[in-house]
């Protein structure tokens, strides 16, 4: 396929590359050319032009004659960039939603009936988290005869001196300052931001850690696609800890902005490489698990997944510069546009592909290195689950 890429930071840029050694012809757009191309690296020969995602012709000019638009920008540009690829008869895909037209459905399925019209595909949220863990709640789904729960929990740690984006600086932001959605008893609702503390064992050498209400995508989604009575997405590690801390002291108000000391700019690879020299970036580590409760044959089951994905210790060791985060998500959206759905039709989450397809991307996500275990384990009726 013809791929262009909008948006050149540290999962755009390594998106990129992985989509052309699979054989498919890449370019990318970035409103800053010069700093994309110092994310690429001086040896890609990957070709980036001006894009400016506010400006929707902007991003025609610079995509035409692409077959997929890959957005990988923050997701407040997801509508622009969704209408820009209609204009183009392009498929689409991208990282996340930005829950901004309705607060509990990704904006993204607004546009399902111009993507019927136009027999075009938009896949969304088809990165790790969400994206990996769609899929993984949904093959637990599977597994069982009916669902009660669905948990989402997340590890996100960054051993360094200050603080340093692993994920884009307004990224981390927006969902600092986002209240958690949950599900509960068959209803939506809006929770407090860093609430509902839970001790979570996550498999070592991570360990027990506490947990906390975020905003993430899957608790919007999964809903729409089984019938489940909660679900909910909880975060731990020192990275998030440390926007708890900033909310408790007052530091994190949607009306005071992005503050660049506490959230930085996106590092380029260069720069990451300079701080693991100098011992100011230690190490980081990214992990995930999904958990599914239900019944099965009138018995009570949990069917737990657990995700751990390369450190940026391993993935040093392997001459890539990248944080886990962003290799991660970057390696799962490549596998995503490996096993494209182009003959379907309108807006689609991970969790509807084709079972087939689902089955694929497992498959080759186990092959990436990515460390993807499965647990049944049989619950006592009438009585609470700990986990």
């Amino acid at each position: 396929m013809r791929i262009f890429v909008l948006g050149v930071g540290g999962t755009g840029s390594l998106l990129a590359e992985l989509l052309a050694r699979q054989g498919h012809t890449v370019w990318c757009g970035d409103r800053d050319v010069e700093r994309a191309r110092r994310f690429l690296g001086k040896r890609s020969k990957i070709e980036v032009v001006e894009a400016n995602a506010r400006n929707v012709w902007s991003i025609i000019r610079a995509g035409r004659g692409a077959n997929l638009i890959v957005n990988a920008l923050p997701a407040v540009f997801n509508k622009i960039v969704l209408r820009a690829a209609l204009r183009l008869r392009a498929h689409y895909l991208d990282l996340n939603s930005h829950l901004t037209h309705h607060p509990f459905k990704p904006e993204q399925f607004r546009f399902h009936k111009r993507f019927l019209a136009k027999n075009r595909v938009a896949l969304i949220c088809a990165g790790a988290a969400p994206g990996l863990t769609n899929l993984l709640a949904q093959r637990g789904s599977e597994l069982l005869d009916s669902v009660e729960a669905v948990h989402i929990r997340l590890f996100e740690s960054t051993e360094s001196e200050d603080p340093i984006s692993t994920w884009s600086a307004d990224v981390a932001y927006d969902a600092a300052i986002s209240r958690p959605r949950v599900y509960r008893h068959g209803k939506f609702l809006l929770a407090k931001r860093f609430d509902e503390r839970e001790k979570f064992r996550f498999p070592p050498p991570i360990g027990e850690t506490p947990v906390y209400l975020a905003a993430q995508d899957e608790v919007c989604m999964l809903p729409y696609v089984f019938h489940v009575r909660d679900v909910d997405a909880k975060i731990g590690g020192n990275d998030f800890e440390r926007l708890r801390r900033w909310y408790r002291q007052g530091r994190l108000h949607r009306s005071a902005g992005i503050v660049r000391k506490r959230f930085p700019h996106t590092l380029t690879p260069r720069h990451v490489a300079s701080l693991i020299r100098r011992g100011a970036l230690e190490n980081a580590r990214f992990a995930a698990a999904v958990l599914v409760r239900g019944v099965k044959n009138d018995e009570p089951l949990l069917v737990r997944w657990d995700v751990g994905f390369p450190t940026l210790y391993q993935i040093r060791q392997r001459g890539l510069i990248s944080t886990p985060i962003s290799y991660a998500t970057a390696h799962l959206a490549a596998i995503f546009v490996k096993h494209f759905p182009r003959a379907s039709a309108g807006v689609i989450g991970p969790a509807t592909l084709p079972l087939d397809a689902r089955r694929a991307i497992l498959a080759d996500a186990r092959a990436r290195d990515f460390r993807v275990s499965l647990k049944i384990t049989r619950l006592k009726k009438l009585e609470e689950d700990e986990f």
